[in-house]
């Protein structure tokens, strides 16, 4: 995640509400003033890189989830705030929950250099066998050997369910 240009506590829940309306259910931000070239009642944000949406407020530029949760709760998130169905710009408030970040990490899409097309699962040139891998806390736990990799996921998807309870994906 790219670094914030500001430190987001400065901003006030008054200053925030004056200038933006947040609706919970779909997670959209829209401008209550005009702002710069921008109308009131345009929907406010813009995508990062990575696929979050962004606001700039008092030229502070905020992550909207963590902006929701702030607009929600009254309070700066002191944990990550984690998209609940993976999808980066859905900021609707019941998407979004605290999380650390090994939880958060548990939650992100499969790596670009995954080949075998479940999470936790890879090939081992050595055994000539699909090995299971599960990470907590920065820990590598090896689950085993497998002779077919859906043998190797549905191990993932047990010590997923173990260690990470809510926050494991599928």
């Amino acid at each position: 995640m790219a670094r914030r240009s500001c430190d987001e506590k400065k901003l006030s829940l008054e200053r925030v509400r004056r200038f933006l309306a947040y609706d919970p259910k779909t997670g959209v931000f829209t401008w209550k003033v005009n702002v710069s070239n921008v109308k009131a009642g345009s929907k406010a944000g813009s995508k990062s890189a990575l696929g979050y949406l962004l606001i700039r407020v008092d030229s502070c530029q905020v992550y909207c989830h963590r902006l929701a949760w702030f607009y929600v709760y009254g309070e700066w998130p002191e944990k990550q705030v984690d998209h609940i169905n993976g999808v980066r710009d859905d900021n609707s408030i019941a998407n979004l929950r605290l999380a650390n970040q090994s939880q958060n990490s548990c939650n992100g899409a499969l790596r670009s250099t995954n080949t075998s097309g479940y999470r936790g699962v890879s090939w081992s040139k050595e055994k000539k066998k699909w090995v299971s891998r599960i990470v907590k806390e920065r820990k590598q736990h090896v689950l085993g050997y497998f002779a077919s990799k859906e043998e190797a996921y549905y191990a993932y998807l047990k010590a997923a369910r173990e260690l990470h309870g809510e926050y494991a994906q599928s």
